[in-house]
């Protein structure tokens, strides 16, 4: 990697600036879409952080800090997308080892996320980063 940062998002400017990596690991929704579902999670302390090379966004995670009584205080990792003509550059890492230090740093005891099953790609990778499998995540959609 040539230059990169890893700063917070707060603004609808600075999240529409992610657009371009944040589609790809959410298709349903479009630009202003995310937006103002972004800045709407924020109330409830959804946070936004991106990875830029050479101010150039590469990767993008959405997480918060949950307390759960299995978990305790933990950062739960909502998205987590490197983007796909950028992969196995070391942003999706950077990122990550980013998100467990912050983690550490809010006195989080874990780092959790949910995948996707069809993300082969991404469990490969987290379990090279040495995240394991705790769970199954069971949902339903209500009427």
């Amino acid at each position: 990697m040539s230059d990169f940062q890893i700063r917070s998002l707060t603004t609808a400017d600075e999240l529409r600036a992610a657009w371009s990596v944040v589609q790809q690991l959410r298709p349903h929704l479009d630009e202003e879409r995310f937006v103002a579902q972004a800045l709407r999670q924020m109330a409830d302390g959804y946070r936004a952080t991106a990875l830029y090379d050479d101010g150039v966004p590469r990767a993008y995670a959405g997480w918060r800090v949950h307390e759960f009584l299995v978990y305790g205080r933990h950062v739960y990792v909502d998205d987590l997308v490197t983007d796909e003509t950028a992969r196995s550059h070391g942003y999706g890492k950077a990122l990550l080892d980013w998100l467990k230090a912050e983690a550490k740093r809010l006195a989080c005891v874990r780092l959790q996320l949910d995948s996707g099953t069809h993300r082969k790609d991404a469990h490969a990778f987290y379990l090279r980063e040495r995240l394991r499998i705790d769970a199954f995540h069971f949902g339903i959609a209500l009427d």
